[in-house]
């Protein structure tokens, strides 16, 4: 059972355009801070992925983006990179006055841009960019703000426990932050499982242990690795998608993409493996996916 603070002032009322993993920790932890009324669209809203959290979390399903939209105050368009332009365009001419439309979506700078382009009124659009894993921290998960709106959407969701910063009014500022730094922090991930699996078919690992160990003695590599690659197997397909509208920022900076299309393609085949594992399983994890890879069954503890 959720347990609340207690019920605020004429709180916000929110909807869900997409109900999946952020839309469903975001909603989870809104509720406990106070928010109180949450509707939701899902186009696989019958099943049991996007049913069972919004019945437990007492989210109203809708059954059509109309009804969805009905007397919400802020709309967190929470979809796949590849649908983001397109629920934009949906939603654009079905807002009413006062209606904001926060777009959370990994999408490059100019995709925002163009989606922002749908709505005809100033501030209705507000460019949100998630920094961080959504678990554990769930709604209070890092977050930049950009959009003529920015200022206000700050002042009342800091409220109920957000940490948000402001990126300024241009849209795109948020989300060019998000783009730069995945180039880094999920290409690392990838370089971590090129190098180390090496490492291990060569019989070395604990030889480069040692030698990165030195040259980077900020990172404890015997946990960097494993928890790494167990973040490609769990979100590589969802992170394969973000790095490509990474490299589609980077085009749109006059810059070659040529690391970050090879991440694409590292995090798509990891991702797509059928194998569960966790920090804890350590380096064995890389023996299993050579082995899934290779078409034999993986062993993990």
């Amino acid at each position: 059972m959720l347990q609340t603070v207690s019920p605020r002032p004429n709180p916000p009322r929110l909807c869900f355009i997409g109900f999946g993993e952020a839309g469903q920790a975001f909603a989870g932890g809104l509720l406990e801070a106070g928010i109180v009324e949450i509707a939701a669209f899902d186009t696989a809203a019958t099943e049991e992925r996007v049913r069972e959290p919004a019945e437990r979390l007492g989210v109203r399903l809708a059954d059509s983006l109309e009804a969805a939209l009905a007397g919400a105050d802020f709309v967190f368009s929470a979809v796949t990179a590849a649908d983001s332009l397109d629920a934009a365009r949906q939603v654009a001419p079905r807002l009413v006055p006062g209606q904001v439309f926060v777009d959370v979506n990994s999408v490059s700078p100019g995709r925002k841009r163009e989606a922002a382009a749908a709505f005809a009124a100033p501030g209705a659009y507000l460019d949100l960019a998630i920094m961080a894993p959504v678990h554990p921290k769930r709604h209070a998960t890092p977050c930049l703000v950009a959009g003529e709106a920015a200022e206000h959407f700050i002042a009342i969701f800091a409220g109920f426990g957000m940490e948000l910063g402001p990126a300024g009014p241009q849209i795109g500022s948020a989300t060019i932050i998000k783009m730069v730094r995945s180039v880094m922090v999920k290409g690392l991930e990838a370089l971590t499982y090129e190098c180390f699996t090496a490492a291990r078919v060569a019989g070395i690992d604990a030889v480069i242990l040692d030698s990165l160990g030195r040259s980077y003695p900020g990172l404890d590599w015997p946990k960097v690795v494993p928890y790494n690659v167990s973040r490609m197997l769990q979100h590589g397909v969802r992170r394969a998608a973000e790095m490509r509208e990474v490299a589609l920022t980077l085009r749109e900076l006059g810059i070659d993409p040529a690391v970050t299309e090879g991440v694409v393609l590292q995090q798509e085949r990891l991702g797509r493996l059928p194998l569960q594992a966790e920090p804890e399983d350590g380096f064995a994890m890389l023996d299993a996916v050579r082995a899934a890879l290779s078409g034999q069954q993986p062993e993990l503890s």
